[in-house]
């Protein structure tokens, strides 16, 4: 059966004059006349039976039809043109869509890709932001680095390492001391990461102690953000130390209490029942998994 699809070369029109809502623009930009765009959106206008802009001297405006629709078709374009980019950059290679964590990801993981682009340098690795789990069969990804119990359906897990959170803040609320005890932390506003809700409860719990506020404190999804507002003097944070080595080594966080604790929950390489046979991804994960034994065993994380 014939699909009712417009060519795609109204559609590319039409996306281009609706982001600028400009035919003149339009046909500037695929370097067309703007006769040529006028056919195609007619002829789309037509196809659907549907108005998409109204035209006035002044110019076109995308009426209410025609915005939901440029919004849909402007998706769709941006998917197919990156389905279209991974097959030519594949040439006989192949790639690995990977879902991460971003900090972790960028701290961690990121300095040490170079190593296993070295090893298999016709694999892309593509990484994309998920702070929380999916379905991973409304995706595309290959696997996902995640940070939780481990349990996630239709999948294996591959532990890669636990956190070992300690407190920071800025030098400047200390106000001149090197250190402080535990109740003195207590007394300071505790910011709070998102996904790790009881992080500060489990830290003062590892050292006898129960603070009736641990839960309460402005919350950031991202240690990334965790760490900005610490450094601004908002407050003290709770962060693994892999996640801002260099904050920590230039001064603008430093550590007003030695302590850690081992996180209950930890990262994973998560990858999909449908992908486990597959000969890249399990070169990444033995790679991964290895990175990670290394970095354990040098960081005292057992």
């Amino acid at each position: 059966m014939r699909r009712k699809i417009p060519t795609t070369a109204a559609l590319v029109s039409f996306e281009s004059a609706a982001r600028h809502e400009s035919f003149t623009k339009a046909a500037e930009e695929l370097s067309l006349t703007q006769s040529a765009i006028c056919r195609q959106i007619a002829g789309l206008e037509e196809f659907l039976g549907v108005e998409l802009f109204r035209r006035s001297r002044r110019g076109v405006k995308l009426t209410e039809a025609g915005l939901g629709y440029s919004r849909r078709i402007a998706a769709r374009l941006d998917a197919v043109e990156r389905d279209t980019l991974a097959v030519m950059g594949q040439q006989g290679g192949g790639t690995i869509e990977l879902a991460v964590v971003p900090t972790f990801a960028t701290q961690w993981l990121l300095p040490r890709l170079k190593v296993f682009k070295r090893l298999y340098p016709e694999v892309t690795v593509n990484l994309t932001n998920r702070t929380r789990p999916f379905l991973f069969a409304d995706t595309d990804f290959d696997a996902a680095l995640y940070f939780g119990d481990g349990v996630w359906s239709g999948t294996a897990a591959h532990f890669l390492m636990r956190e070992n959170p300690v407190p920071v803040c800025s030098a400047e609320l200390l106000d001149g001391r090197s250190t402080l005890g535990a109740e003195e932390i207590a007394a300071l506003p505790l910011m709070q990461q998102t996904t790790r809700p009881y992080a500060w409860r489990q830290w003062f719990g590892s050292l006898g102690l129960n603070v009736a506020h641990d839960m309460t404190g402005t919350r950031y999804e991202l240690f990334s953000m965790l760490a900005q507002a610490a450094m601004h003097g908002m407050g003290v944070a709770l962060i693994p130390p892999m996640l801002i080595q260099r904050e920590l080594a230039d001064g603008s966080l430093v550590v007003p209490m030695q302590h850690a604790y081992l996180s209950e929950n930890a990262y994973y390489l998560m990858i999909p029942e449908r992908k486990v046979e597959s000969n890249i991804v399990r070169a990444f994960r033995d790679w991964l998994i290895e990175e990670a034994r290394v970095y354990r065993a040098e960081a005292g994380l057992g």
